[in-house]
């Protein structure tokens, strides 16, 4: 799938110390919907029965850095989110550090008790197809490697 068929937005991330509503990311796929579907009822592996839509605990969501914290100004990334089973692909699309990694601290910044939510829309030409309230968003450096303090890693998870 295109990386451009999809818009990606964020709510609740400027909301200020006082706000404990968790964020959320919204998802717009503008393409073909029969292949959104296919990938998120688990494509050909047959993970979800008989075309449901994959559930939140069979998906991750995760950010892999193109270049390094740090070494520019933006830098550029990749979030994908993934059928946590097979490792397949649902759907990816660019973004910036910039705009990812506030998302994580508003979600972290949300919660009382140390356990980071948030939540993923995802829609098909504004009419919502899916929605996920996550706990987990990995963030990976260009070389594949995990960077736990930029992660919303739910406490007691060994990974």
């Amino acid at each position: 799938m295109r990386r451009d068929y999809f818009d990606l937005t964020v709510e609740g991330v400027d909301g200020g110390a006082g706000s404990r509503s968790p964020p959320l990311v919204r998802i717009d796929f503008h393409g073909p919907e029969e292949l959104l579907r296919e990938r998120l009822s688990g494509g050909e592996s047959g993970d979800a029965a008989d075309g449901d839509l994959l559930t939140a605990d069979q998906i991750d969501v995760a950010f892999r850095l193109r270049e390094p914290l740090g070494e520019a100004d933006d830098p550029e990334g990749v979030v994908g989110v993934t059928n946590r089973y097979t490792g397949d692909f649902i759907l990816e699309l660019n973004e910036t550090a910039t705009d990812v990694l506030p998302f994580i601290h508003a979600a972290r910044d949300a919660t009382d008790d140390g356990d980071a939510r948030y939540r993923v829309e995802i829609d098909v030409d504004g009419d919502r197809l899916v929605a996920y309230d996550k706990d987990t968003f990995l963030v990976y450096d260009p070389d594949g490697n995990l960077l736990r303090s930029e992660s919303l890693i739910p406490s007691g998870v060994e990974l």
